[in-house]
């Protein structure tokens, strides 16, 4: 592989340009973001307050062993070298559910550091994202005929380290054509059948499958033949290198809906609505995922850090400024409401959409409710990071 890579390094400025790059990462955008996955892969620029836990809004929450539960789950992913796997593994030893020993743990263990951008500003955004589920088939039916795809053969990623180190964390992806490596298919070519990528199962809805892709991953119940009731989980395998592109924004601008109607909920409402008009409009986003499959359990799906995530406790960040397995505290408001949303929290996953410090994603949980909440998700919020006191500042 490579001596290919060399031979088609030419190409790299031509697909760079073309927007063939992306984070090694899913995106988990919300309907009305665009990503910018070619940006340029540098350290994001954060400050680190320090704080006492009596100035932090909120602290220490409303259930605060269910967040240490959730940043304990991710002990075994954490670096053994890291601060952070010390403190972890003595998490565990804290009893299940109760309140004050986990106050007393963490109060004494860590030290809090109030996270803010390069110009001191303390506020971002907190959006929410959820884990889809989908009714669907192993078989196509007359119901279920909408394909859900896994990596095609054909479809090439490079990791642009090897060719430029300063592009650490980038990949680049395309497909072979004569001796060159050009951009791979958009959406609209795939799914005109410029490609034939494998099936992984079928599903009734192509914008409930968008909405699969925009999350990452996701479950379909299986209602056809003997594994009626079984549940397949997807998990996010690639992506076509393209950038995302908003369809709600792309709805906005052409006067199908206006900014408060760009939700999730509002785009699907549009789409039962305009069955004419939706495969235009999706295929405005160029970006296309990939799923493959991974064993199903009672766990949520699992993330960045590779641990499964927990419903409600368990956020993306952006890991170029926040440490991934650390715990933090969020304090923000429920979705289109003043009501507080303050707790402990575990960051265990990143997302393409997810940029810069003071920028959170938290995670629902599964299926359709899950979803109403993620979906009306776009709140400011505040972060702390909360980092073993014997280790000095965080550091990503």
């Amino acid at each position: 592989m490579t001596h290919i890579v060399r031979a088609l390094a030419a190409s790299l400025l031509a697909i760079l340009v073309a927007g063939g790059c992306a984070p090694l990462v899913p995106a988990t955008c919300p309907a009305c973001q665009e990503c910018a996955p070619c940006a340029p892969p540098k350290a994001a620029d954060a400050k680190y307050q320090p704080a006492t836990f009596a100035a932090i809004p909120g602290w220490p929450g409303p259930d605060l062993p269910a967040g240490l539960a959730a940043f304990a789950s991710g002990c075994p992913r954490i670096a053994p070298a890291s601060p952070l796997r010390a403190a972890c593994e003595a998490a565990r030893q804290v009893p299940a559910g109760d309140e004050a020993a986990a106050r007393k743990f963490l109060e004494e263990t860590f030290s809090a550091w109030a996270v803010q951008s390069a110009d001191g500003n303390a506020d971002g955004l907190v959006t929410g994202y959820y884990e889809p589920v989908l009714a669907g088939s192993r078989t196509r039916s007359e119901r279920f005929r909408v394909p859900v795809y896994g990596p095609p053969d054909d479809l090439i990623g490079v990791e642009l380290e090897s060719v430029h180190p300063e592009l650490k964390g980038q990949r680049l992806r395309g497909r072979v054509q004569g001796n060159k490596l050009v951009p791979y298919w958009t959406r609209a070519e795939i799914e005109a059948g410029r490609v034939r990528p494998p099936v992984l199962a079928w599903v009734e809805d192509a914008v409930e499958l968008f909405f699969l892709q925009v999350q990452g991953s996701g479950q379909i119940a299986l209602e056809g033949g003997d594994k009626r009731g079984e549940r397949l989980r997807l998990a996010y395998a690639d992506q076509n290198g393209h950038p995302y592109r908003s369809l709600g924004r792309a709805l906005i601008q052409r006067g199908e809906l206006t900014l408060e109607q760009s939700s999730m909920q509002g785009i699907k409402a549009w789409a039962a609505a305009n069955p004419g008009k939706l495969r235009e409009a999706l295929d405005t986003n160029p970006s296309y995922v990939f799923f493959r499959e991974v064993p199903s359990s009672g766990a949520g799906p699992v993330g960045t850090l590779g641990a499964p995530l927990s419903a409600g406790y368990s956020i993306a960040v952006d890991a170029r400024a926040i440490p991934l397995g650390a715990p933090m505290f969020l304090s923000s408001t429920q979705p289109l409401s003043t009501q507080p949303l303050d707790r402990l929290v575990a960051a265990q996953d990143t997302g393409g959409a997810i940029r810069g410090a003071v920028r959170a994603d938290l995670y629902w949980g599964s299926g359709s409710e899950a979803g109403t909440l993620a979906g009306r998700m776009r709140q400011q919020g505040r972060l702390w990071v909360l980092w073993p006191r014997v280790a000095g500042e965080p550091r990503p």
